[in-house]
């Protein structure tokens, strides 16, 4: 009994051990499950404020998108506006381009028609007096004004002919005519009375002054340092004996070989300037062409445009005589008043093969235009 007893106790101790264990268990057990419920509520509570950010961030995501398709639809009508505006200025400028084509082809047009071209042949000049100055001052320049007026011309070709007549109602009867019949020997003959086209002319002034100190000098190629060859230079221009004077300064230019230069007294500069030539010392010497210095200027350039009253054109007309005897019965023709004729000035006709030039007087243009 009593070793039953001993047993007994001693498992019933061993149940209170074990039972204490599983207490202990049991304690972490529901310490794990607090701690674990409080994680799950901390992790809740971050997963809901992340959801809300996301939630926030996803509508700043859909106000920036529509925001961006707002823009681009923005800039889209901003390049279309653009690219047509472009286009219309690449328009305008192909029109600009164009007008300005055409100007510069009616300019260049323009140019040479106006464009004189003038050989002016030597003349003597005489001087039948001298006009003195108040101030009597030779250093100043030599001033001279000329007049340059251009003379209308026409070609006139063979079968045609120019008639003037003294006043311009006759002309003007003449031209209301489509064809005039001009009786002749043992024929008649049909002209054409035409109006006469007439390029336009010009008149200007050129005003010229001519220095009386400075002279220039062409063609002298440094063969020297600069300096020196400013030296020679007013050396050999500064001698008596070559018709120098006292030079009071030189200029020179290396790259084109043209100087010039200014004497103290006037005179020595225009007797110079009449020789044409000087020698200069360089190495070796050398005779250098020389000539006056003078500005000239362009005033009062006028254009005068028109048409003849009073000299009409005879056009088509053929060689049924020899061209004396056909111009007294042209002569004839148009001066009868029966003929709406009347008193000609002059008349000129050219047969086939030929042609002549005509060039129309001034003060006929003054009294025609």
């Amino acid at each position: 009994m009593a070793d039953m007893y001993k047993k007994r106790n001693s498992d019933l101790e061993e149940a209170k051990k074990e039972l204490e264990t599983w207490k202990a268990k049991a304690e972490k057990a529901d310490d794990a499950k607090s701690r674990l419920i409080m994680e799950k509520l901390e992790e809740d509570e971050t997963k809901e404020k992340a959801k809300q950010e996301m939630l926030t961030w996803a509508s700043k995501q859909d106000e920036c998108r529509k925001e961006f398709t707002q823009s681009m639809s923005a800039m889209q009508d901003e390049i279309q506006k653009l690219d047509k505006s472009k286009q219309d200025l690449l328009d305008k400028l192909k029109r600009c381009q164009a007008e300005l084509n055409k100007k510069k082809a009616e300019s260049t047009k323009l140019k040479q028609k106006f464009k004189i071209h003038a050989q002016i042949p030597d003349t003597d000049v005489k001087f039948s007096a001298q006009h003195k100055e108040e101030d009597n001052d030779v250093s100043q320049p030599i001033k001279g004004v000329f007049t340059i007026s251009q003379r209308s011309t026409l070609i006139l070709q063979g079968g045609q002919a120019l008639i003037t007549f003294e006043e311009e109602k006759v002309a003007s009867q003449i031209l209301k005519i489509a064809k005039c019949s001009v009786s002749c020997e043992n024929m008649s003959v049909d002209v054409k009375p035409r109006r006469i086209p007439m390029d336009p002319a010009v008149k200007f002034e050129v005003h010229i002054d001519v220095s009386r100190k400075e002279l220039k000098f062409y063609n002298v190629q440094p063969s020297m340092p600069e300096e020196r060859m400013r030296d020679r230079l007013e050396m050999s221009f500064s001698r008596p004996s070559r018709g120098g004077g006292e030079v009071e300064g030189v200029q020179y230019d290396k790259n084109t070989g043209t100087g010039q230069i200014t004497f103290l007294h006037p005179e020595v500069a225009g007797n110079l300037a009449l020789r044409g030539k000087h020698n200069v010392d360089l190495a070796p010497p050398v005779s250098v062409p020389i000539g006056p210095v003078y500005k000239y200027d362009l005033h009062k350039f006028q254009t005068f445009c028109g048409t003849l009253k009073r000299t009409i054109l005879l056009d088509e007309i053929k060689d049924v005589e020899d061209e004396e005897d056909l111009q007294d019965h042209l002569e004839i023709h148009f001066q009868k008043p029966s003929n709406c004729g009347g008193e000609i000035d002059s008349i000129k006709y050219i047969s086939r093969g030929n042609a002549l030039q005509a060039i129309f007087c001034n003060d006929m243009m003054e009294r025609d235009n």
